[in-house]
């Protein structure tokens, strides 16, 4: 089981980093003392701190509550055929990659190539898909770290966001849709965490499907390195806005739903 890619104290921490609030002005803010601000992002927590911090950080308390206290995790989101999900480590870090092919024609693609692509390959081959596209959700190390491997096991075409080149791959902007097979795919920037973050958004399964890259997290999202209050909405307009019942396939940590992360991500939940 692939566990959350954060926990309370990430969560605290980037949304502090973020709106450029210090453990100070937050302690200020939140009328609790430096050193709970402190404990509370490594890892110790009480209640009221938790509370009086998430109102000023723009974050929904129940949720944030329900992480801290360990009584929310997305449930299982697998048995969407036609969806396949690849965890590898890259140094210290778990990255994902994902496989979505059309059931009926058995044509593939690539989203990301996480630190090694091989299970991806087997998985292709044992299933007899044909790989033939290679679309990138952004050019972060950890997600295009096996790409000259993936192209030339599969031959696939290599597409990139525009705002973030990567050698040999076709830089493309948002609106661009591809068809494989049955499937539809519609590409919607949601920059933010990085310079030119790509969501695909895939029809046409029994399911719709999201693949976000670093956009949003199960009960998380990416930091916004870039623009922390573009990540917000961006996630917000273009990916919390599909049907509930659309699978979220991360860059890190599970696989989510719309439906879930609306209700129970604390950067979120009761803001749609």
């Amino acid at each position: 089981m692939i566990p959350l890619e954060d926990n309370v104290g990430d969560i605290v921490g980037k949304a502090q980093r973020g709106l450029r609030i210090s453990d100070t002005e937050l302690a200020e803010k939140a009328r609790v003392s430096s050193q709970k601000i402190r404990a509370l992002r490594g890892g110790e927590f009480d209640e009221l701190t938790l509370l009086s911090v998430a109102g000023v950080l723009g974050l929904a308390a129940r949720s944030l509550y329900e992480l801290a206290k360990g009584e929310w995790r997305p449930k299982k989101n697998d048995e969407c055929d036609g969806v396949a999900q690849f965890n590898t480590r890259y140094h210290d870090m778990a990255v994902n990659a994902y496989l979505v092919w059309d059931p009926r024609s058995g044509a593939a693609a690539a989203f990301d190539t996480g630190a090694d692509c091989s299970e991806m390959i087997r998985f292709a081959n044992r299933h007899k898909l044909n790989v033939q596209l290679i679309l990138l959700t952004h050019a972060h190390a950890d997600h295009v770290a096996d790409l000259p491997r993936l192209r030339e096991e599969t031959g696939a075409d290599v597409f990139t966001p525009a705002r973030e080149p990567v050698p040999g791959a076709e830089p493309i902007k948002e609106g661009k849709r591809f068809r494989l097979g049955n499937l539809k795919i519609d590409t919607r920037l949601t920059w933010g965490h990085s310079q030119g973050g790509m969501t695909y958004v895939v029809m046409s399964l029994a399911r719709p499907i999201a693949i976000v890259g670093d956009s949003l997290f199960a009960g998380s999202m990416g930091g916004g390195n870039v623009s922390y209050q573009d990540a917000l909405r961006n996630n917000l307009e273009k990916i919390l806005t599909l049907p509930d019942e659309t699978i979220i396939c991360p860059g890190h940590g599970p696989l989510t739903t719309v439906g879930e992360e609306k209700q129970h991500n604390p950067f979120f939940a009761g803001k749609l």
